[in-house]
């Protein structure tokens, strides 16, 4: 008996009616990306673990998925190393490359290859899929696609303030309300500076990225674990639990912050974006009079990626329960790394799968967005075939989208196909219509038949 067929974990399969709402996803995001003057670019799956490695912090490593090299991979390898079974030593000698885990690092190669060929400040688009070898589970899988938006050439913080334009725009098309929470890397620096914790500062963004998945016990646990004292642990407590508007945050962290230069200039940014996309009452309001959605300061906010620099993005749906749909930031060093140092860059990216998930969860795809014939052909038989090839030909040339059933079967199994394609019209040609010399639309959600020439035809559809 044959082996039932399966998937990998944490991957899907996606057949016409899921390809069509995720068409819709892309588009939506693309025409927002076009409007901002961005152009795309696409960059190989597999990327050599040198470029990869290092990039992502020590989580991030374990999550990357190497691929074995091509051929007699073991043949370099002693024995001893075999029964050592150092897995990290193993994978460095029979693996080169790895499957890409985001968009920005190989973006962030791309643009030190093609230097030359580049025009600064340079605004890229890139949708693709990336890889992570993390534990399935609702919303979180291996094989995703992500949709980024970067700024490379600009220390500007006006591409901060538009990647915000973005992504309210984005989801204000998609009907979907979110809660877009800023921070900055430099007050988090400074913070780590002023409880005296400066070189734990990658264990304290770490940390505190999780308190809304393990709560303030398990991340104080984790910063024990880290090495911070007690002092150092109580001093963090009031500023993760800080409340009120953003102005009356950003107050009261500027004071906090007083003796620490990284974090005021860490204050001073955000300050200057929140006051750019906000109106002069700001200070008494989450939503900024620019925006459609709430714009919140959130100082736990820290994305744990390490190559963050500056002012970071995270954003999530208020009417269903998800994680981070959409998340990005200033990365000042990143292609330093590659031999360009003094680049900086800014990017978003948005989680397709999850505004998927989401779009399903609150029923948001436009019903024409699914739709894949606008009308339907009937075959009736060689003659009638003939009269409507032509037909076919012409409201295809005007733009509508238009099949012909390919066989003469049962008009109750033609009729049964539109349905389930669900396809709103439906075109009838008889011997009364061809003699006639017009065609027969049948509406097939009201069930009503009009008469109609060709132009009329197209008119109708249009």
């Amino acid at each position: 008996m044959a082996q039932k067929p399966s998937i990998p974990k944490g991957t899907r399969d996606f057949g016409p009616l899921e390809m069509a709402k995720r068409n819709y996803i892309f588009n939506t995001i693309r025409s927002v990306y076009e409007l901002y003057g961005f152009q795309q670019i696409e960059t190989p799956a597999q990327e050599t673990l040198q470029t990869l490695m290092g990039k992502y912090g020590e989580e991030g490593d374990k999550l990357l998925f190497k691929i074995l090299n091509s051929g007699d991979y073991l043949n370099k390898i002693e024995d001893a190393e075999l029964t050592e079974r150092n897995t990290l030593r193993l994978a460095s000698k029979i693996c080169e490359k790895g499957l890409r885990y985001d968009l920005t690092v190989p973006f962030a190669r791309y643009v030190v290859m093609h230097r030359e060929e580049l025009q600064l400040p340079f605004k890229r688009y890139q949708v693709q899929p990336v890889w992570r070898a993390d534990r399935p589970q609702k919303g979180r899988y291996r094989e995703f696609y992500q949709f980024d938006g970067d700024v490379v050439g600009s220390d500007s913080l006006i591409n901060e303030v538009e990647l915000m334009q973005i992504v309210d725009t984005v989801f204000t098309r998609f009907g979907v309300r979110v809660q877009i929470k800023i921070n900055n890397r430099k007050i988090l620096t400074g913070i780590a500076e002023v409880i005296g914790a400066a070189d734990k500062i990658v264990d304290i963004t770490v940390a505190i990225d999780k308190l809304d998945k393990i709560g303030i016990d398990n991340v104080n646990a984790e910063l024990r674990e880290d090495g911070l004292t007690e002092e150092q642990i109580q001093k963090l407590q009031p500023i993760i639990a800080l409340q009120g508007t953003n102005e009356d945050k950003l107050n009261t962290i500027a004071e906090v912050l007083k003796d620490s230069e990284t974090g005021l200039k860490g204050v001073e940014e955000t300050r200057f974006i929140l006051s750019t996309l906000c109106s002069a009452d700001c200070g008494t309001a989450a939503v900024c009079s620019t925006l459609h959605n709430e714009l919140q300061l959130d100082l736990t906010l820290a994305r744990g990626l390490s190559y963050y620099t500056g002012a970071i993005f995270e954003v999530k749906a208020l009417d269903t329960p998800m994680g981070s749909i959409s998340g990005g930031g200033r990365y000042d060093n990143l292609t330093g790394i590659f031999g360009m140092p003094g680049l900086s860059g800014v990017g978003i990216s948005f989680g397709v799968d999850r505004i998927y998930d989401v779009l399903n969860a609150l029923d948001l795809y436009p019903k024409d967005s699914l739709t894949t014939s606008q009308v339907l052909f009937i075959n009736f038989g060689q003659q009638e075939t003939a009269y409507c090839l032509p037909i076919v030909a012409q409201v295809r040339q005007a733009g509508i989208r238009a099949e012909l059933y390919p066989d003469s079967a049962k008009m109750k199994k033609q009729m049964s196909y539109a349905n389930a394609k669900q396809i709103p019209f439906v075109v009838l040609a008889g011997e009364s219509e061809i003699a006639a010399g017009k065609i027969t639309l049948k509406n097939m959600e009201t069930g009503e038949q009009q008469l109609l020439t060709l132009a009329e035809l197209i008119e109708k559809l249009k």
